[in-house]
């Protein structure tokens, strides 16, 4: 297929993904106890939004059903949405970054430095006068504190090795780990709060929580779409990339800085959700291949596809129980972890 080929096809698939995305999402906002229509749902988020009004007049539709839908589900859906895309593309940053196909944004440990700082504040109630802010901000700045630690154990003079950050990452994040299961056992009045939330959830979500995470994951996503360019070389290797004049290790500074940025203003809102990012970009690889240039937007889009199909089923199949969100997508994801531990076993031999 020649270039122009290529391109007409890939437009038609971020075309086709973001329609389905939208979709979903409308469709999703229609799901649960109360029994809205889809045409419902679509006339009352259209009407809330400001070109719109113009050409809806949501008084023809229900007080109760406009609450539910634009206050209640809506900015469930659309942090889904958006949480689930920065997963899919850092994923395919990590696993591009660390040549390695089964890197995920957990990886260096951000996730757990995030949730160490939620943790402590539920169970310290510090920041009170916060708010509902209090937890999403004490888990961002954890997880840039984290961040920072596994840089600097990785740093060897004014360079930073791959493997060295990888291995700072899986060591910090298990030390996080017993942090939080240290502050768990000493903390039993607190005990479901915090297993809820490292397990990832998107209960409660609102407005608020949307203006936070929104701006960091649209910016990182973009920056990281911006150096789709100079992943497609580190993949092909070093020599590749010093070849074309790019500056590796002040890439790898940049994008670790950008990807950790993402995952923290994701991670902050909802908790600890694994194995997105390690599944989507395989699937999308089969759908679009390997270039960084059409696999970054794809990822998003098919990740937030995901999240939005996986948090509607948590919150919908047993109801009224909710499952953490977590759950479902670990139930998933670590048989195909498994499948490419051995797919890549097997190809050693």
């Amino acid at each position: 297929m020649n270039l122009i080929g290529k391109r007409k096809r890939w437009r038609a698939l971020l075309i086709i993904s973001s329609l389905a995305l939208f979709v979903i999402s409308v469709y999703s906002t229609t799901l649960g106890p109360a029994d809205i229509s889809f045409t419902d749902a679509a006339g009352i988020i259209f009407g809330k939004i400001p070109y719109f009004q113009n050409f809806i007049d949501l008084n023809g539709y229900s007080e109760v059903h406009q609450t539910i839908i634009w206050s209640l589900r809506m900015p469930r859906v659309i942090l889904a949405a958006l949480v689930g895309g920065a997963l899919g593309v850092v994923g395919a940053t990590f696993q591009g970054f660390f040549k390695n196909p089964m890197a995920d944004p957990s990886v260096i440990g951000v996730s757990s430095g995030a949730a160490l700082g939620a943790t402590i504040v539920i169970v310290t109630g510090i920041g009170g006068f916060l708010g509902m802010m209090r937890i999403p901000l004490f888990s961002f700045l954890s997880a840039l504190l984290t961040t920072w630690l596994v840089y600097t154990l990785a740093r060897i003079g004014n360079r930073v090795m791959v493997h060295t950050l990888l291995l700072a990452g899986i060591a910090l994040s298990s030390f996080l780990q017993a942090m939080i299961s240290f502050l768990m056992v000493m903390n039993t009045d607190q005990l479901e709060k915090v297993y809820f939330w490292i397990m990832g959830s998107f209960a409660n979500t609102n407005w608020g929580h949307v203006g936070i995470a929104a701006p960091l994951i649209f910016f990182g996503v973009v920056l990281l779409i911006f150096f789709a360019k100079e992943l497609n070389a580190m993949v092909f290797g070093d020599s590749t990339a010093h070849h074309l004049g790019i500056d590796l290790e002040k890439l790898k500074i940049v994008l670790l800085a950008i990807a950790s940025l993402t995952i923290a203003g994701a991670v902050s809102v909802c908790g600890i959700i694994g194995f997105v990012g390690l599944i989507i970009p395989h699937i999308v690889r089969i759908m679009v291949g390997p270039d960084h240039r059409i696999l970054l937007p794809m990822s998003f889009l098919i990740g937030g596809i995901f999240m939005v199909i996986t948090d509607t089923f948590a919150r919908t199949f047993f109801a009224p129980m909710e499952i953490p969100i977590g759950v479902i997508t670990a139930m998933f994801g670590g048989p195909f972890f498994i499948y490419l531990l051995k797919k890549k076993k097997d190809s050693a031999f």
